[in-house]
Formats: structure tokens, C-alpha cells, sequence
């Protein structure tokens, strides 16, 4: 455990000695700041659930310019070679690299803790739906991040390891576009495997099993996959 959160303050320590680390945290919260006036404005309702929408799409464009330098950075600097013979263990790297990019990611999403307050100031929202809603962006993004992860071990440049994750992120999201020319078994597996269906009923205040299964599997796998990478050719 303090093998892997020594890699984790490391990792942690790494986004905030990276300029990429603060543009993307003046953009994200400038973005939502944004948006978050015009829903606001435009709906008239003390409610986060078009927010909430717009939070999980951002964060497929900006997740990979956290996650392309995790690993790839370390490849092509040659510290992935030190790292892998320290007296650290495969699962420790990993889980350790994962919780350092979790922790900066779930500040980025703390900071958007203000739009309750707004809302609750002016007005009397439903607070569970609201919980909710936080709960599903957060593990979307911790998926998210498990997954960008994966792409960042499989590559030495940063730059393929975003576009990799771009790809694959896009076609969760906007696979559920593509229902209508599937049917049966292949039109339930689209669904379940989209993200959409699975935050939309997190932001509506409804909380499944199938939902929080998809995303913790989900993370799970990915860092199994990464574990498996690392042995199998990462340092190579």
C-alpha cells in the first residue's frame, strides 16, 4: 500500500510540475462555467442534469490529455525502465499511476461543487438526483481514465496514445447513434456497451446495479489490461 501511494504522489506530483495539467483545468472549469450560465438561463430550473451532460462530453475530449503522457511519457523519457526495476510490483504501478490521475481528476470535478450551491441558493433542487449525477460523472471519468490509461502503456508517443483513446471514446459515447441498424443481441450489447444510457440514469436520480457494475467492470478490465501490458511489452 505505500509502494503504491508513493507512485500515486508521484504521478500527482507529475500533472502539477506539467503545464498540460493547468490548461486543462482553466479549460475544463471555463468550459462548464460557461455552459453551466446558458443551461441555467435557457432552462430556468434548479437542476444539474443537462450539466451533467454536458460534463461527460467534455470530458472525452479532455480525459486523453491527462491520461497520453501516464505511461507513454514514461517510455520515451527512459524513466519506465527505472521504474520497472524498483522494488515495486506490477499492480503497485499501475493502481499507483491510476489513483494519482483519480485524485486530480476528482478535484477537477470538486471544483464544480459550486453549481450545488448556486442552484441550492436560489432555489430548492432535487439534492439526491443531484448526488447522483455527481456520482455518475465521477465514475464515467474514473473509466474514463482507466481506459486512457490503457492506450497511454501501449505506445511510446503521447500524441497516438490520446488519439487511440479519442477513438475509442467516441465510439462508446456515439454508439448508441447506431441502434437503428442493429437488432436483437447485437442492438442489447450497443447499449450496454454505450455510456450514454448509463449516465443518463444516474443524472435522472436512478441508480442500477447494471449501471454500477458497467463502470466499475469497466475500470477493472482496463487496469487488468494495463497490468497485462506492463508484463507482457511495455518495458521491452
Amino acid at each position: 500500500m505505500n509502494k503504491m501511494m508513493a507512485v500515486a504522489k508521484r504521478e500527482l506530483s507529475a500533472y502539477f510540475k506539467s503545464p498540460i495539467a493547468y490548461i486543462v483545468s482553466i479549460l475544463t472549469i471555463s468550459i462548464f462555467n460557461i455552459f453551466f450560465y446558458m443551461i441555467i438561463d435557457q432552462n430556468k430550473e434548479v437542476a444539474l442534469k443537462d450539466v451533467f451532460q454536458v460534463m461527460e462530453f467534455m470530458f472525452i475530449f479532455l480525459v486523453p490529455l491527462l491520461t497520453m503522457g501516464i505511461f507513454a511519457q514514461e517510455k520515451a523519457s527512459g524513466t519506465m525502465e527505472f521504474l520497472m526495476t524498483a522494488p515495486l510490483s506490477n499492480t503497485a504501478i499501475v493502481m499507483g499511476k491510476y489513483l494519482g490521475a483519480l485524485i486530480f481528476f476528482s478535484s477537477l470535478v470538486a471544483m464544480t461543487f459550486v453549481y450545488y450551491g448556486i442552484v441550492e441558493y436560489f432555489g430548492t433542487p432535487d439534492r439526491m438526483t443531484i448526488l447522483t449525477g455527481y456520482l455518475g460523472v465521477w465514475l464515467e471519468g474514473a473509466f474514463f481514465l482507466a481506459l486512457g490509461m490503457l492506450t497511454s502503456c501501449w505506445t511510446r508517443n503521447q500524441i497516438l496514445a490520446a488519439m487511440t483513446s479519442y477513438v475509442v471514446l467516441f465510439l462508446l459515447y456515439f454508439s448508441i447513434n447506431f441502434l437503428k441498424y442493429f437488432s436483437g443481441a447485437s442492438e442489447v450489447m450497443i447499449r450496454a456497451l454505450g455510456t450514454g444510457s448509463h449516465l443518463e440514469n444516474l443524472a435522472a436520480g436512478i441508480i442500477t446495479v447494471s449501471d454500477l457494475v458497467y463502470y466499475l467492470s469497466g475500470i477493472l478490465f482496463c487496469l487488468f489490461l494495463t497490468r497485462l501490458s506492463i508484463e507482457n511489452r511495455l518495458w521491452r
